[in-house]
């Protein structure tokens, strides 16, 4: 799976078992729509937060049960009701991710690598933990090990991104690391990759890379289908990370991303899990 757009969402593939495509693609469609309200377009920022405070009011209708009065989002929001009664899904989660929505419309700098965890805690998270709720498995130790999966798959994202996030005016790289290594703004937008550059990022992709294999295990917990989704989400990450690495770590000038030859690699490191179970 392509690690974008609304990148750590696994999209209801043929995986997955038919009775979950539906609610899967229904978190889908509000995570998605949502994230595009605060990155695309050329809205200002009133806008975006107002749009975005018109989901929080649809959000708070369908968790009393009235019907949504924005007629644009009725549709989308009664799908999405119905995924959260049958599968009694935490609404606190769809908060959050609205919450980090709105956090990026305004907040462009992180100073340090905990400010960015507790963005990731709410923008990438809390799919992870919708999933285990419709997976029923979500036990205490599945929520943290999925955290780490769904946090790695987000600094991945940023870290393929560089470029773009400073199109838009955003860095998420930390402000502290930036010191560390000697580079300046000035530096990212020039598009300089140097030692100090390829340090820098070198240390950001072997974190990701971490915590991600930390995450890992959750995918052999997971039965069936359901398992092998997941094992082809970390795979797809890691070999990002791979990609970012042969590139020598200029994400400026080419982003990493998967392409057909990428896959046989997927599937084989996703084969290769399965058999250490």
């Amino acid at each position: 799976m392509p690690v974008d757009h609304y990148e750590n969402f696994p999209v209801a593939s043929l995986l997955l078992p038919a009775r979950l495509r539906e609610p899967v693609e229904a978190i889908y469609d509000f995570a998605r729509s949502a994230d595009d309200i605060a990155d695309e377009g050329d809205a200002s920022a009133v806008m975006r937060l107002a749009r975005l405070n018109d989901y929080r009011n649809a959000l708070h209708a369908t968790e009393r049960g009235d019907p949504v009065a924005d007629p644009s989002l009725a549709p989308m929001f009664a799908r999405l009701g119905k995924a959260i009664r049958a599968f009694d899904l935490p609404v606190q989660l769809f908060r959050d991710l609205l919450d980090a929505f709105s956090q990026d419309v305004g907040k462009t700098r992180y100073a340090d690598f905990p400010e960015l965890l507790d963005y990731c805690r709410r923008s990438a998270n809390p799919v992870g933990r919708l999933l285990l709720h419709l997976y029923a498995a979500a036990s205490p130790d599945n929520l943290q090990l999925s955290d780490r999966i769904c946090t790695s798959l987000q600094l991945i994202n940023f870290w393929q991104d560089v470029a773009l996030d400073w199109h838009k005016q955003r860095i998420y790289i930390p402000q502290d690391d930036l010191a560390r290594f000697a580079i300046t703004e000035s530096d990212i937008a020039a598009t300089v990759c140097d030692q100090r550059w390829r340090d820098l990022l070198d240390f950001e992709v072997q974190r990701a890379r971490t915590m991600m294999l930390e995450g890992a295990p959750l995918a052999r917990r997971l039965p069936g289908r359901v398992g092998w989704e997941l094992r082809l989400v970390v795979a797809g990450g890691l070999r990002i990370l791979d990609r970012i690495e042969a590139a020598d770590f200029d994400v400026f000038r080419q982003r990493p991303t998967l392409g057909k030859a990428d896959w046989a690699r997927i599937v084989w490191r996703a084969l290769w899990q399965e058999k250490k179970q």
